[in-house]
């Protein structure tokens, strides 16, 4: 359980990084469609990039484990919310297994507290 625990923790605390580094890049015609589908505007990505960020150092650490995969949990909903309003179905249920990854590493403890 904590080989799955520390494989998740690494997968999750680099997607977060990923993401919020993706988000300071520019943009190609897919992405800047997406987001303007989602009412995601060019101004607000770097504010999510910059919490993206912050949640994937937070996870590294056992006082803010928690609350970082609760902060990550809640940015999927978000998400998935602002797809459904969109109208586009597919991405909501694209991001089940995400919305999944933080609520299991909760369940399954910070691994390297000893």
């Amino acid at each position: 359980m904590k080989i799955i625990s520390i494989i998740l923790l690494l997968v999750s605390a680099f997607l977060s990084l990923k993401h919020g580094w993706d988000a300071f890049q520019p943009a190609n015609a897919d992405q800047a469609r997406m987001m303007a589908d989602l009412g995601i505007s060019k101004a607000t990505m770097p504010f999510f990039g910059v919490f993206s960020i912050a949640i994937g150092l937070m996870l590294l650490f056992p006082p803010t484990f928690f609350i970082s995969n609760v902060l990550n949990a809640v940015t999927i909903v978000l998400i998935m919310a602002l797809s459904l309003r969109a109208g586009n179905s597919s991405m909501a249920l694209l991001e089940i297994p995400f919305l999944a990854m933080p609520l299991v590493l909760i369940w399954l403890k910070y691994p390297f507290k000893f």
